[in-house]
């Protein structure tokens, strides 16, 4: 809905501005009126830039043959039409512009956008902003700090950072009430940065500028299209401390954010979460927020898994069955592996069996237990983290009540419909056609996971063939090396499919989520992120899932072996599935944490290399050949930047992450280890890329995390039941107890007592005997001690999910999701606001009180009466 339209001066009329826009010469017409004629431009503060490049029909003649140039041409007449009508649309709606000249061979065009004051105010009250009724001190606090406190210990952690954001009393705006909102007499600053861009992109993103309702909406459309190359919010200034070192206070606020949080020497301070909330909104500071506390939670459950990977090393030493192996030399003469596979001894595997017991002894199960605690507690005081944050930032019903329509959506609904909850009329979508779509949708996700298992089985037979090769092969250390080198290529081959997967399907799934038409934003979202994560947990998961619990669980025994597509199903290496599943994590999740580490780490900076080598190199030479090296404007600078694209990557990260350290955690109790070390520089590399790396990304609002939450719930159940299976069924431990309890307590013989003898008819045929690792009698059937372990191994899985979910309920019991404080504060602004329905007559006149300044004197008032006054 447009709004008011005001008079502009005429020489920012966009028929001037495009009156040289493309035909031969590149440059915009000059005119002494305009404010950018002459060698010094000054420009008002813009709130959004948009730009756009051209090439000159010169250049064109040149380079392109004449049907190119034909295609070339009649492309820029169309995207030229389309950015005059939609500029057009911009100047009805009120929008102040000024265009900045190009000296570039390819001819880049800067349109630098401001909105009025007028403008500000009708969208603040369309858009539901919050603004300030009464200032308070910040009340932003940290767990550990409080801890650390009464503990009496000092805090390494805390940092005193400058220009501390203000608490404030607020609400929607209203403009018939503006004279009660804080700072309504200062029209500059009133609304803050944030503010002003993000009214700036909703009119941006609901413009018009076609007939078509279906496509001509929006500059994200216009971008896609290449009519425009970018849109985006300035920064506030450089990044970079002037080297004379001013004082704190007169930073800008992207200087005190590189300063104070992006650079590596404050790698062990807290982050400013107000501060970055107030440079990039709620949604950017919720994930950072979220991350701090992971990382900082993810610091016990380190120190813990370290103890217990410690103690797998003395316990590796004083192992009975391990020096029974390596003590065996000739002793235990074992079956092929594989058809041409060749008899091999059981203490060739004397250092491999060792190294299992590095993950697989009794302190995994205690790991396990305090993992999955670790995780239902981690969860349960972030909720109370959130809620914290919510109140504070003035979001908690963001989602319920204030979120409006996605623009998109707005454009491309049939219908509208009142809302049930706000009584106003709003664009609507049936929801049994959205549901015909996301059935349709569903069936590309499944046919997409099924390419997944494709690539998965294709893994599975690469490794049996790889194995099959090395061992008939002659070398004695392939012969030797076979399965290892197999499984260890398998999994960085694994880990290549995934990376590709990915690519391919985040681009299907961005299709179909916007074919969904969802309403809001955070639906949309929610959506999109639901399709991506079920990808990629299969898609990184799948691999894990089937060596921790299908690998080598149904071989066969010598003589009656299984196959699969004609091939013998993949054993366990001779160290044991446990080994090699802590293997496949290592590659899988520190091999995928060094890719993404490097690519943060050199990718933006190549990319913001190359583009300003590419604007820079395009520069017309002057007289003597030399390029014109004139001092960049702030918009140059931004546009050589990096396009924000979500947070999307960095959640997905960290979630398959927290997977990996609680799914499969009996398999590998140094995984939180190596996420910390991951975390801590993650947080920084994060913060480079926004302060540094990237052009401000419009701020937008949030409640929390999102649906990650609901997907860390989830992983969270899974790892339970996971670890369960996977201590009975991969792991020692309970065959070792139950040999322990039942026959030898020193463990002596173990080793025996795991390994069967080939059958007869096995042995005759082959004229010689061997070993296998199974519970069967010489008839291959399965002995009565594999159905007793079963039955062991069934109890225990019932018996430690019922314990950990049982505890972990009486955890979510104890903890409150909102803190009893934040509580407090809720109802008592109720309480004030209901006061000040009834004693409006009486203490209402105090609010036209005026200070000597002449400001109003908001302090005089209680919140309750601020609240209800413009509300």
């Amino acid at each position: 809905m447009p709004g008011p339209v005001i008079a502009l001066n005429p020489v920012l009329v966009v028929q001037e501005m495009d009156k040289k826009d493309g035909d031969g010469s590149g440059n915009p017409a000059c005119h002494p009126a305009q404010p950018w004629c002459g060698h010094e431009l000054h420009f008002l503060a813009a709130d959004f830039v948009l730009v756009w490049e051209t090439v000159p029909r010169e250049l064109i003649k040149r380079k392109d043959s004449s049907e190119n140039k034909g295609l070339r041409e009649r492309s820029a007449i169309i995207h030229k039409t389309w950015r005059k009508k939609f500029l057009d649309k911009l100047l009805d709606a009120g929008i102040h512009m000024e265009k900045v000249p190009g000296d570039l061979t390819s001819v880049v065009h800067y349109l630098l956008l401001s909105a009025p004051w007028s403008v500000l105010c009708y969208y603040a009250e369309e858009l539901q902003l919050r603004l300030p009724l009464q200032a308070l001190p910040n009340q932003a606090s940290n767990w550990s700090d409080r801890v650390l406190g009464r503990l009496g210990i000092r805090n390494m952690m805390v940092e005193e950072v400058p220009n501390l954001p203000l608490d404030y009393y607020t609400c929607q705006f209203k403009v018939n009430k503006l004279q009660w909102f804080l700072g309504s007499d200062k029209q500059d600053t009133f609304f803050s940065t944030t503010q002003r861009q993000q009214i700036l992109y909703e009119i941006l993103a609901t413009t018009q500028y076609g007939c078509s309702k279906e496509r001509e909406v929006g500059v994200d459309w216009l971008l896609s299209e290449n009519v425009f190359t970018a849109a985006f919010p300035l920064h506030d200034g450089p990044f970079k401390v002037p080297p004379e070192e001013p004082a704190p206070s007169s930073l800008n606020q992207r200087q005190i954010l590189f300063q104070y949080w992006a650079n590596w020497r404050k790698w062990y301070k807290y982050q400013p979460l107000d501060h970055i909330r107030k440079y990039f909104g709620e949604k950017v500071a919720f994930y950072f927020a979220w991350l701090g506390f992971y990382t900082g939670w993810l610091l016990p459950a380190a120190v813990v898994g370290t103890m217990v990977f410690i103690a797998g090393i003395s316990l590796m030493f004083d192992d009975i069955p391990s020096q029974e192996i390596c003590e065996s030399k000739e002793q235990y003469r074992m079956c092929p592996l594989c058809k041409s596979c060749p008899y091999w001894q059981l203490s060739s595997i004397c250092k491999t069996f060792k190294a299992g017991r590095l993950f697989d002894h009794g302190g995994t199960i205690f790991f396990s237990i305090f993992m999955s605690l670790w995780a239902v507690m981690f969860l349960e005081y972030w909720k109370r983290m959130n809620a914290s944050l919510a109140h504070r930032w003035d979001c908690s019903d963001f989602e319920d009540i204030e979120e409006r329509p996605r623009p998109q959506f707005t454009a491309m609904a049939p219908m509208t419909k009142i809302n049930p909850i706000t009584g106003a009329e709003e664009p609507y979508f049936p929801k049994r056609s959205r549901c015909h779509r996301i059935l349709a949708g569903s069936m590309v996700i499944i046919m997409m996971i099924a390419i997944v298992v494709m690539f998965v089985v294709s893994v599975i037979l690469y490794r049996v063939v790889v194995a099959i090769l090395l061992s008939s092969s002659g070398y004695f250390r392939f012969v030797a090396s076979a399965s290892r080198i197999a499984s260890i290529t398998g999994s960085v081959v694994n880990l290549f499919f995934i990376l590709i997967l990915s690519k391919i399907y985040i681009s299907l799934a961005h299709f179909l989520t916007k074919w969904e038409m969802h309403r809001t934003q955070t639906k949309y979202e929610d959506a999109f992120i639901f399709k991506v994560f079920v990808f990629q947990f299969v898609n990184f998961y799948s691999s894990p899932i089937y060596i921790a619990f299908f690998k080598g669980k149904f071989v066969g025994y010598p003589g009656n072996y299984v196959n699969f597509l004609g091939v013998r199903n993949e054993e366990c290496s001779p160290g044991g599935c446990l080994i090699e599943l802590a293997q496949e994590l290592l590659i899988i999740m520190v091999g995928k944490q060094i890719i993404n580490n490097m690519q943060e780490v050199v990718i933006p900076k190549l990319k913001c290399w190359w583009h300003k080598h590419r604007l820079d190199s395009s520069k017309k030479p002057d007289k003597e050949g030399e390029s014109v090296q004139a001092k960049e404007a702030p918009w140059e600078k931004n546009y050589q930047l990096l396009v924000f694209e979500g947070l999307f990557d960095e959640y997905l990260e960290m979630v398959m992450q927290f997977g990996f350290i609680t799914i499969f955690v009996a398999a590998c109790p140094l995984a939180p280890l190596f996420a910390l070390l991951n975390n801590w520089v993650e947080i920084r590399l994060d913060a480079q890329k926004f302060v540094c790396d990237y052009r401000r990304p419009v701020a937008e609002r949030a409640q929390g995390i999102g649906i990650w939450f609901y997907i860390l719930e989830v992983i969270t159940h899974l790892a339970v039941i996971s670890n369960a299976f996977l201590i009975a069924f991969t792991s020692d431990f309970l065959p070792r107890t139950y040999y322990e309890y039942v026959y030898d307590s020193s463990l002596r013989g173990y080793v025996n007592f795991t390994l069967a003898y080939a059958p007869w008819d096995f042995m005759l045929h082959n004229n010689t005997t061997c070993r296998y690792r199974a519970f069967r009698d010489q008839d291959g059937n399965l002995s009565l001690t594999y159905w007793h372990l079963l039955a062991i191994r069934l109890g225990f899985i019932i018996v430690f999910e019922h314990v950990v979910f049982f505890i972990a309920r009486i955890i979510e019991l104890l903890v409150p999701d909102i803190p009893e404080s934040v509580e407090v504060k809720v109802k008592r602004e109720r309480y004030l606001a209901k006061e000040a329905l009834a004693e409006n007559k009486v203490r209402c006149p105090t609010l036209s009180t005026a200070t000597p300044q002449g400001t109003q004197d908001s302090s005089r008032c209680s919140p309750g009466v601020l609240l209800w006054m413009a509300g």
